[in-house]
């Protein structure tokens, strides 16, 4: 069953974001960001083990889950940060720690670099500004190729690689329901067909859309502290740019996890050992800095 936990809606321009909110009011709060692939539901799990000490949110980004498509179709760095920043507004929270994975980690980047005095620490979860080329082709196929219905969530389940009849498969069924809607003639993935269509593009022309910003020169910008955590078997977070990670920015730590890309999906007791200290150390310094 999902985890308890209460929806909620924000508004950030024109545009409504969907959130979860669970945990109790105390220690810094943490805003979750997923991937590409992900959705806010995916860090339930890591929420509610954080969530004794402190409130825990996750947002589906704009385009994707319960949040509005982008009438505009941007779905900029800086538009999407805006969403992270334009949340924390909304709950009333003056700082907080911003954790994203993936693209959500350039999302959280963004915002902790041009918001500073909102973002009390970042956790970057296999994420750099280089896509290593295995993944990044695994990623183009798989949005790329996805059927715009799907007949049943059995079906879907199975294009993206899980038996839905084995154990792993029905302890994720519901995250595979909550993730598809219900359209004409089945069901669809929660995500705008623009980021489909966008891969498509890429596997026809061979060249990727520019980002606009330039992400390496963003993380030499972030001043609060900063945890990165890389997957070991990460297909995305190549383990020759870990070096270059650390050399972007001196405050930031870079860690790896027995996982593959999807850490806290693969290891959540890893990916809470690793981020627990952390958070437990920006609580010691802000109470030094208190005092």
């Amino acid at each position: 069953m999902p985890l308890p936990h209460e929806n909620e809606r924000a508004q950030s321009g024109d545009l409504s974001i969907h959130y979860r909110r669970l945990g109790r009011p105390g220690r810094t709060p943490v805003v979750f960001v997923h991937g590409l692939s992900y959705f806010s539901y995916d860090w339930l799990d890591a929420a509610q083990s954080l969530g004794d000490e402190r409130e825990c949110v996750c947002m589906d980004m704009r385009g994707f889950g319960d949040s509005d498509w982008s009438p505009a179709k941007d779905y900029s760095v800086p538009a999407m940060a805006r969403d992270v920043v334009n949340l924390l507004a909304h709950l009333g929270w003056q700082r907080a720690v911003l954790c994203g994975h993936s693209m959500g980690g350039r999302s959280t980047a963004y915002a902790a670099a041009k918001a500073p005095q909102r973002v009390a620490g970042l956790v970057l979860v296999d994420y750099s500004p280089e896509n290593a080329p295995a993944g990044s082709r695994r990623v183009a196929q798989t949005v790329a190729n996805a059927p715009e219905v799907f007949a049943s969530v059995d079906e879907a389940m199975r294009y993206f690689g899980i038996d839905p009849h084995s154990a792993h498969g029905r302890a994720k069924r519901e995250r595979f329901e909550a993730y598809l809607k219900p359209v004409s003639g089945g069901l669809a993935v929660k995500r705008d067909p623009h980021f489909r269509a966008q891969f498509r593009r890429i596997i026809e022309t061979g060249e990727r859309p520019a980002l606009g910003v330039d992400m390496w020169q963003v993380l030499g910008e972030v001043r609060c502290p900063t945890l990165a955590l890389r997957g070991l078997r990460s297909d995305m977070f190549a383990a020759e740019t870990v070096a270059r990670m650390r050399a972007a920015n001196r405050r930031m730590r870079v860690l790896e996890v027995d996982a593959g890309h999807d850490v806290a999906g693969e290891n959540l007791r890893e990916f809470l050992g690793a981020v627990r200290p952390f958070l437990a150390d920006l609580e010691d310094k802000s109470h030094e800095q208190a005092a």
